[in-house]
């Protein structure tokens, strides 16, 4: 497993020398010096801070024949003191692996923040989110949802400081937040549309 004190081998390219760790109160924060060759063969040093947080995985559900989906509305202190009023950010839901593998623990975080324990889920496409900094792969998945998928309230778990409200929009309504502004949360934005360009809503937007 690669992380900043194990970083790769396989690009002759770079040269790790220096990896310092800033700080673990919670995740890792790191400063890495390395040497980087050019396309012209020359080498420069550069260095970089790494956030490391392990990787996650989020999920959209879906109802194909009410057309909706079932998303989260939670607090998002970073959000927050970016300018996002109130931060609260209108999500899919999601959660970091631990120790699972991307499937196990998306129908974990599923069945914690939204109540739903899904069957058949779809692995729609894997992404890193913000690669300048933050070493998170995150992996999407879809899945449906309907009363029988149901067994309770969710809302997250309390012992992790979790505070999570359920949000089920038509997806024409989702669509219609993304342009005003009201649904800002990249994954959330990716899985959307990929649901009505090739998912289960495609063809019948505005339907």
């Amino acid at each position: 497993m690669y992380s900043a004190e194990n970083p790769p081998t396989d690009n002759p390219r770079v040269r790790v020398t220096d990896v310092r760790l800033l700080s673990d109160n919670w995740y890792r924060l790191h400063t890495t010096t390395f040497d980087l060759q050019g396309d012209d063969g020359s080498w420069s040093t550069q260095s970089r801070e790494t956030y490391d947080r392990g990787n996650g995985a989020t999920i959209l559900l879906y109802d194909v024949d009410r057309r909706t989906v079932l998303l989260t509305s939670q607090f998002r202190y970073p959000a927050y003191i970016n300018g996002h009023p109130g931060g609260m950010l209108i999500e899919t839901a999601a959660g970091l692996l631990d120790d699972d593998d991307p499937e196990t623990a998306i129908r974990r975080e599923a069945i914690e923040e939204t109540g739903h324990r899904v069957g058949e889920v779809t692995h729609v496409f894997d992404a890193f989110m913000s690669p300048g900094s933050v070493t998170e792969r995150l992996h999407f998945y879809a899945a449906p949802y309907d009363a029988g998928t149901r067994e309770h309230a969710g809302g997250g778990l309390a012992d992790e400081g979790e505070h999570i409200d359920l949000v089920e929009l038509g997806i024409d309504e989702a669509l219609a937040m993304i342009d005003g502004g009201e649904i800002i949360d990249a994954k959330t934005i990716m899985l959307l549309q990929w649901a009505v360009l090739r998912g289960p809503f495609s063809g019948s937007v505005g339907a």
